[in-house]
């Protein structure tokens, strides 16, 4: 196998994982997004390794970019509402810790 088939590979290895992301994301699932994240980040530094493609390559790595670089706003969009969703909870779980300790810790150290 040659080099940049490899590489070609590999930018499919990493449209696959984006789009399971995405079905993933759209279900719901924020533990395999999460999981599959990792497993791309690997992917993408594996990458990072290897050779150049070829002119005839780069049209299919154009079209494996734009699917992974659609994917990813897909998922950034369905992110965003549970990251606001969790920075809410985090934010009620800091006041009521604060009233907490407000109400609570005086009484005991008495």
């Amino acid at each position: 196998m040659s080099q940049s088939s490899t590489t070609l590979r590999q930018y499919e290895a990493i449209a696959a994982i984006t789009s399971r992301m995405l079905e993933q994301a759209r279900a719901g699932v924020w533990d395999d997004v999460v999981t599959l994240g990792s497993q791309y980040q690997e992917a993408v530094g594996a990458l990072r390794n290897m050779g150049e493609l070829g002119k005839e390559e780069r049209a299919t790595q154009r079209k494996l970019l734009v699917r992974i670089l659609d994917d990813d706003a897909n998922i950034r969009q369905l992110v965003s509402p549970e990251l606001n969703r969790l920075g809410k909870l985090l934010g009620d779980i800091r006041r009521q810790h604060t009233v907490l300790q407000a109400y609570c810790a005086p009484s005991l150290k008495q």
